[in-house]
C-alpha cells in the first residue's frame, strides 16, 4: 500500500481516537456540576468542549513524550511503522468503545499506550519499548497522581467544611460552592485539553517521523495541534452520558463543597503533570479526587465496591488494548490485505457497539434523573437542626 495513503489512514484513525477520548472523559469535569445542578447537561458539555479546544493549544510536552519517548529510535528511525501505529490505534479505540458501552470510566491514555506497545512488540520485539520512559512518565504517574489528587481533595474538603461551619441559627453558606463549581469544573476541562489532546498529537507526530516526513526532534506541527484540538472538542460535546451516569451514581457526592474540592484537586494535578510531560490518566485523577473528597467529610462513606470495579478496569486497560493492538498488528503484517481486514473488522466492531448502545440509550434528556441518585454513592448523616440559644 502506498505510504502516503497509509499515513492518511493513520491520521484519520488517530483523530477518531481523539474524538472517542473527548466523549469518554467528559465526565471527569462535568459529572459533579451536573449532579449538583450547577450546570445544565447541555450547557456543561458545551462549556467543556470549548475549554478542551483552548487547552489543547497551551502545551505540547505530553505530545513529545509519546512521539519521541516511549517508542525507541534505532539506526533506521523510530522502531515502529505507520502500519503498526494503525494497528495500535485500533486496539485503543476498540477498548474505549467497550468501556464506554459499559459506562466504565477507564483510561483512554492507557488504552492508547497499550495499543501502541502491543503493536510495537509484534513488529520489533521488546527492544522497541523504552521501559525507562514508560515507567517514569506513564506507570509511576498512574500510581501517584490519583493518590496525590485524592489527598489534595481530602484536605480541600476538610478546609471547605471548616470555614463554612454551621453555627446555631445561621446558615453555613455551603450552597455557594455550587456557583464556584462552574469555575472549578471549567478548570478541569481546560486541564483535560492540555493533557489528553496532546496524546493524539504525539501519535500523529510519531507517524510522520516513522514515515520519514519529519525528524524525531521536530516540534509538533501547527496543523496537527489544530485538528487534534477540534477532534477532542467535538467528542466532548457529544457528552459521554453513560460515563457521566457512572461517576454521578457511583462515586460522586452531590454536595457542592465536595464537588468543588474534587474538581480543584483534579485540575491542579493534571495541569502540573502536563507542564512536566507526564501522560497521566485524567480519569484516574478525577476518580481519586472524588474518593478523597468523599473521605474528607465527616460521616461520609465511599462506595468502595464501585471504586473496586473501576480499579479493575484500570488494571485491564493496558493489557487488553495491547492484546487487541498486537492482534491487529499480526493481521497488518499481511500487507494491503491485512490493512483492509483490520479496517473492516474495526469499523464493524465500532458500529456494532454503537448499535448495541441504542438498546438502552442515555442522553442529556435522562441523565439528570440518573445522576440525581448519586446520594446513594456516598452516605451522609443528616445534619441536626440548629439549636436555639436559651436566654438566661
Amino acid at each position: 500500500m502506498d505510504l502516503t495513503l497509509i499515513v492518511v489512514l493513520v491520521i484519520a484513525l488517530a483523530l477518531f481516537f481523539d474524538f472517542t477520548n473527548g466523549f469518554h472523559d467528559t465526565a471527569n469535569a462535568m459529572a459533579t456540576p451536573i449532579a449538583t445542578g450547577a450546570l445544565k447537561p447541555k450547557t456543561a458539555v458545551t462549556l467543556a468542549a470549548l475549554l478542551n479546544l483552548v487547552g489543547a493549544f497551551l502545551s505540547t510536552e505530553v505530545a513529545k513524550t509519546i512521539s519521541g519517548g516511549i517508542i525507541k529510535e534505532g539506526d533506521g528511525g523510530v522502531l515502529i511503522t505507520p502500519e503498526l501505529i494503525f494497528a495500535g490505534l485500533i486496539g485503543a479505540i476498540v477498548w474505549n468503545m467497550i468501556t464506554w458501552l459499559l459506562g466504565l470510566p477507564s483510561s483512554s491514555s492507557h488504552a492508547l499506550f497499550g495499543g501502541l506497545i502491543g503493536a510495537a512488540l509484534v513488529g520489533f520485539g521488546v527492544g522497541a519499548i523504552d521501559f525507562g520512559v514508560l515507567l517514569s512518565k506513564v506507570i509511576l504517574p498512574a500510581l501517584l497522581a490519583p493518590l496525590t489528587a485524592g489527598l489534595i481533595a481530602y484536605a480541600a474538603t476538610k478546609l471547605a467544611y471548616a470555614i463554612t461551619r454551621r453555627y446555631d441559627g445561621k446558615p453555613d453558606g455551603r450552597d455557594r460552592f455550587r456557583h464556584a463549581q462552574i469555575f472549578s469544573s471549567s478548570l478541569v476541562a481546560l486541564a483535560h485539553g492540555t493533557n489528553d489532546a496532546q496524546k493524539t498529537m504525539g501519535v500523529i507526530t510519531l507517524t510522520l517521523v516513522a514515515a520519514g516526513i519529519q525528524t524525531a526532534d521536530s516540534d509538533v506541527q501547527p496543523w496537527v495541534i489544530v485538528t487534534c484540538a477540534i477532534a477532542i472538542a467535538l467528542g466532548t460535546y457529544m457528552g459521554g452520558w453513560r460515563i457521566i451516569k457512572t461517576l454521578g451514581t457511583g462515586l460522586t457526592d452531590v454536595k457542592p463543597a465536595q464537588g468543588f474540592a474534587a474538581e480543584t484537586a483534579t485540575a491542579a494535578t493534571i495541569l502540573a503533570s502536563s507542564h512536566v510531560g507526564f501522560a497521566l490518566s485524567t480519569t484516574q485523577v478525577a476518580s481519586g479526587s472524588v474518593i478523597g473528597s468523599g473521605l474528607g467529610r465527616r460521616g461520609s462513606k465511599v462506595r468502595w465496591r464501585t471504586a473496586g470495579r473501576i480499579g479493575v478496569g484500570w488494571l485491564l486497560t493496558l493489557p487488553a488494548a495491547g492484546a487487541v493492538g498486537a492482534l491487529a498488528a499480526l493481521v497488518a503484517h499481511m500487507g494491503v490485505v491485512g490493512i483492509i481486514i483490520d479496517t473492516v473488522v474495526g469499523v464493524g466492531v465500532i458500529v456494532g457497539i454503537f448499535l448495541w448502545s441504542r438498546r438502552s440509550e442515555i442522553s442529556h434528556h435522562n441523565v439528570v434523573s440518573e445522576v440525581a441518585d448519586s446520594g446513594r454513592a456516598v452516605k451522609i448523616k443528616r445534619n441536626p437542626k440548629p439549636k436555639k440559644k436559651v436566654k438566661s
